[in-house]
């Protein structure tokens, strides 16, 4: 992120349900965003149905600040990105999600993502107050996103731009050199041998190949190997009378 540069801000502007502000909170920190503005949100604020829907977002609820209007909200952002389909009446640019994030990176200032009510989206006069629309590419038949679908779709594009960490994974250990992969292979023969498995004796060479290959395929690491001999070592014992 440059310097001059700041996180976006997240406005709601008369959201109507707290389970859909806690679900955008939600999507927010997901992705790094924790600065969310209401504008006059319906059922008032703070909403007792926010906090279970953000599942763990809370202190993006917590820090949510309440406006009386969306210029009162923006006033302090130099960009603003009204979230919405092209308006009537409205010249505006129109820019996706992904050139919105590449400009917030660019340009110093703060930036906010405007977001309408669940039902109608935002009005005419909300869209004037903003720099640009914003609109993503969508199913003409189907256009229907919901509160926190938009915002996350936004905050994702802002995130890749961030280049956050990939959720932690766990590391891969290297394959099991061939000496274990041997030995596990040895003690299942011996094991088998006795019990007639590679009988009758003109088979045995084959079924002993192919026996290898089913276990060499997997790419055992040495605690999967030493996991598996273990099972075999505890098959080989007597069983127990309990």
């Amino acid at each position: 992120m440059l310097p001059n540069s700041k996180p976006p801000v997240i406005v709601l502007v008369r959201p109507q349900l707290g389970e859909n502000i806690g679900k955008a909170a939600r999507a927010m920190l997901n992705f790094g965003l924790t600065e969310m503005r209401l504008v006059t949100p319906r059922d008032g604020w703070p909403n007792p149905s926010a906090g279970p829907a953000a599942a763990g977002g809370d202190i993006v609820l917590e820090q949510a600040q309440v406006f009386e209007s969306l210029a009162d909200a923006v006033m302090d952002c130099a960009h603003v990105y009204a979230t919405t389909v092209r308006k009537r009446g409205v010249t505006k640019p129109v820019v996706d999600a992904e050139q919105a994030a590449r400009a917030i990176h660019a340009e110093p200032g703060r930036s906010a993502y405007v977001f309408g009510p669940e039902r109608s989206g935002l009005e005419t006069d909300d869209v004037a107050l903003a720099r640009a629309i914003l609109t993503v590419p969508i199913n003409p038949e189907f256009g229907s996103l919901n509160l926190a679908q938009a915002v996350i779709l936004c905050a994702y594009e802002w995130s890749k731009q961030e280049r956050l960490t990939q959720p932690t994974i766990e590391e891969l250990l290297p394959p099991a050199p061939q000496e274990e992969l041997e030995g596990m292979i040895g003690q299942l023969e011996a094991m088998l041998e006795p019990r007639g498995y590679y009988l009758p004796a003109i088979r045995a060479a084959a079924t002993r190949r192919t026996l290898r290959g089913v276990l060499t395929k997997p790419g055992w690491n040495h605690l999967e190997v030493r996991t598996l001999r273990g099972v075999l070592s505890h098959l080989a014992k007597e069983p127990r009378d309990d």
